[in-house]
């Protein structure tokens, strides 16, 4: 699954343990877009453990770069309507790759048709 990148910020937090614990489980099911590794790791107020975190996580999940064909589904994406860079990219990584995207803001994925959006309590629940 793409894994959208409020989920990667929310594992870092104490109350997210059990998030950070599932990522890390199986590593293997989850993918990233690049546009998620810029905003992630990118952040400008990261302190070094955080970072650290970043690096090690993007270095053992898939990143799938932004290609043409990626481009062209985010622009006919946010053609639809008003909607984020970062969101129309990961939203067309996930269609183009026949993935669900896991996200904790599914209102920014509700509307995509074909898009499977799986809420973050739904697998922390499970």
């Amino acid at each position: 699954m793409i894994v959208d990148s409020n989920i990667f910020i929310y594992s870092l937090l104490p109350q997210y343990e059990a998030l950070q614990q599932f990522l890390l489980s199986d590593v293997d099911q989850f993918q990233a877009s690049a546009i998620t590794k810029l905003e992630v790791a990118g952040f400008h107020k990261l302190v070094a453990g955080e970072k650290q975190y970043f690096d090690d996580l993007f270095s053992i999940i898939h990143v799938f770069p932004i290609d043409e064909k990626t481009i062209a589904k985010a622009i006919e994406l946010r053609q639809q309507r008003k909607r984020s860079l970062a969101d129309s990219i990961i939203a067309a990584t996930a269609l183009i790759h026949a993935m669900p995207v896991l996200t904790n803001n599914v209102a920014d994925f509700a509307d995509i048709d074909g898009l499977q959006v799986i809420q973050l309590t739904d697998v922390l629940n499970a």
